[in-house]
Order: structure tokens, then sequence, then C-alpha cells
């Protein structure tokens, strides 16, 4: 049966306060774990031997551990460091720390799609490999690793869902609070799944006007 009262009065404004903290996580760390993972793909393009390794290191054991764990670690493990974080800052920097990671990987596919006569050419007019990077590979690596990185957006949207785990009270959080207040767990879940659905297919949309804007002409599809 309907229940206008506790739609409007309890779920609606619950989810909403959610919605909010759950925007609040993904936007930061979208841009900034895909500024992190571009720089790491370049890292692990360009940088030293010893710098290569680190930064595979890096991506193989963050891609490796889940991110549940990594969120636990940051959260409770690190106070035992004297390192502490609120809620937020600790599912926001796991958020960015696990993008970063996967992210390199789309940039690193994407570094070896440019022509090494490019490469060449900028050392003949005598760039340094730095500047060979800043201005002429990691802009390419980032229009060509758009697509992919758009994906790991849209996971990232979802699995942002883990952070009630460290009790940030993002919109999954929000949605067990009222499910475990009311033993309504159909509607409250179905409005939770509904809320997800429509921040992927705003995403979405977003990142295919984004893909079209920064499309390298005569490079993919028409």
């Amino acid at each position: 049966m309907f229940d206008s009262a506790f739609l409007f009065g309890e779920l609606l404004p619950a989810l909403n306060r959610g919605l909010v903290v759950s925007i609040a996580l993904i936007v930061p760390a979208s841009i900034l774990g895909f500024a992190g993972g571009l720089a790491l793909g370049c890292l692990r393009g360009f940088g030293t031997p010893w710098m290569r390794r680190l930064g595979d290191w890096y991506t193989a054991i963050v891609r490796g551990v889940p991110l549940a764990v990594q969120l636990m670690m940051i959260y409770f493990a690190l106070p035992k460091l004297g390192i502490y974080f609120e809620p937020y800052g600790a599912a926001l920097l796991s958020f960015i720390i696990c993008s970063a990671a996967y992210h390199s990987e789309y940039v690193r596919g994407a570094l070896l799609s440019i022509s090494q006569g490019q490469i060449k050419a900028a050392r003949a007019l005598g760039f340094t490999t730095l500047q060979t990077v800043v201005w002429i590979v990691a802009p390419q690596a980032a229009r060509r690793a758009l697509p992919g990185c758009g994906n790991e957006i849209i996971y990232l949207i979802k699995y942002s869902s883990l952070a009630y785990l460290v009790t940030c009270m993002e919109l999954m959080g929000e949605g067990k609070v009222v499910a475990s207040d009311t033993f309504r767990f159909t509607e409250v879940f179905i409005a939770v799944g509904a809320y997800y659905l429509a921040m992927v297919t705003l995403a979405t949309w977003i990142l295919h006007k984004l893909e079209h804007k920064f499309r390298i002409p005569g490079f993919g599809a028409a």
C-alpha cells in the first residue's frame, strides 16, 4: 500500500541527505582519481625504472585488495599508527587511491596507442622527457583514455555505497538506517536503487558528451 507519509516524511528526506554526501564523495574522487591515474600512468610509462616498479606495485596492490578492506585499513588501522581520518575523509581518500590505480591502467593503454614518432620528433626538437609527457603525451592519453576512465567513474558511483562501512552516511547508509528502523526493506532499497540508477544515467550522458567534445579527429569512431 502506498504510504505518502512514510515516503515524503521519512524516506525521501533521508535519501536526499545521503545523496548530498554521495555526490560530495563521487565528484572530487572522480576528478582527483582521474588526475592521479593520469600522472601514475605517465609515470609508469616514462619514469625511471624504480618509478615504474613502484607504480606497478602500487597498482597491483590496490587493484588486488578489495575496496572494503582498504576502507577498513584507512579508518580503523591507521589510527594505530597515529593517523586519524573522519569518516568522510577516510572514504574519500580510499576512493581516490582506488580510482587512481584503475585509471592508470586505462591511461597506460592509451599511451601505447600514441605513435612513437611524435615522441622522437619532440626529442629531436629539444623537448625534455618531462616536457614531452606534459605537452604531447599526457593530453592525448587523457583524451584517448576517457571512454575507459568513464567506466571507472560509473563504477565509482556504485561502489561509493561502501562508504557506510566506515560510518560515512551516504545514500546507502541512510537507506539502511531507515530500513532497519521501519523494516520496510523492499520499499527502501527499491528507492535507493532508483537513486543510483538516476545518478549512473546522468553520469553516462555527461561522459558521452565529454567523449564527443574531446574526441581526437581521425582517431576511433567518426
